[in-house]
């Protein structure tokens, strides 16, 4: 029962047969509240494991991962996640951090770049694929069935960004822009996760620096609140911020970005953007 991450190491000792409830909590209950998005990832692996395995005659049985009716009985409810919170890194910390990412040759390391340049969720940025991406309009249309809104989502593309999928593009194997290790298919779901637990900051998270991105937005500049809202994707409540999601505002959002990119190339870990908007 190979799961590929070390987090399973125990499980792995067991037998299919003998995978019990017990078993599959002590996996995810030291990091159910700590490391919610691994813990998630994690639980939903095994269960698709099990479920193979049972349909091969290996074990029988309820899925003792399943969440609804079992799982979500036995695990404790988790705070909710705040900005500030320790799973989302300071922004003052990212300029940093990018650094390091462009010194990795790994696939992830592009990837996880290419993610915190655009604000973007994982699942959006594992499953991106090269017909989605206009290089020379510099637009990467997201569409409606791989967004959590159900709506297609254009992101404006910075100069770095570009620069990435390029690089990409000369060796490409695959549909998908950032492939991983099988044939036909993107990186892991685990990828990002398992890369920041290499690079020694497994404290945070790849979804916490869409965090990071609006509170630098909210702090370090006087770009409106309803254009971070709408950069990130996010379903925004009154009347004028729906204005925003209806005309795209792709232009602006656009100088958000790069913005944004200065900021996390910026060779300084100094909070000195000019503000504009």
């Amino acid at each position: 029962m190979s799961l590929g991450d070390a987090y399973c190491a125990e499980l792995r000792k067991l037998a299919i047969s003998a995978v019990d409830t017990d078993a599959v909590l002590q996996v995810l209950t030291p990091i159910w509240q700590t490391k919610a998005e691994t813990a998630s990832r994690i639980r939903g692996r095994i269960e698709r494991v099990l479920d193979f395995a049972t349909v091969k005659g290996w074990r029988t049985g309820e899925n003792p991962a399943r969440w609804r009716g079992h799982l979500k009985n036995a695990l404790p409810a988790r705070q909710k996640l705040t900005r500030g919170h320790h799973a989302a890194m300071p922004y003052a910390e990212v300029p940093a951090y990018v650094k390091r990412l462009q010194s990795a040759e790994a696939m992830a390391a592009r990837g996880l770049e290419f993610l915190i340049l655009t604000a973007s969720r994982s699942g959006e940025v594992l499953g991106a694929k090269w017909p989605e991406v206009d290089l020379e309009a510099a637009v990467w249309t997201v569409p409606a069935e791989r967004m959590k809104a159900g709506k297609e989502h254009r992101v404006p593309l910075t100069p770095r960004a570009v620069v990435i999928i390029e690089a990409l593009q000369e060796t490409k194997v695959n549909d998908f822009i950032f492939p991983g290790e099988r044939k036909d298919a993107p990186l892991s779901s685990m990828a990002f996760a398992m890369l920041i637990r290499r690079m020694k900051v497994e404290q945070y998270t790849a979804h916490g620096f869409r965090s990071a991105f609006r509170d630098w937005a909210g702090d370090e500049t006087s770009f409106p609140r309803e254009l971070a809202e709408a950069a990130l994707a996010h379903r925004v409540g009154d009347e004028t911020e729906r204005a925003y999601r209806r005309s795209d505002a792709l232009d602006r959002r656009r100088k958000l970005m790069v913005a944004w990119m200065d900021f996390c190339l910026s060779s300084k870990n100094l909070l000195h953007l000019v503000k504009k908007g």
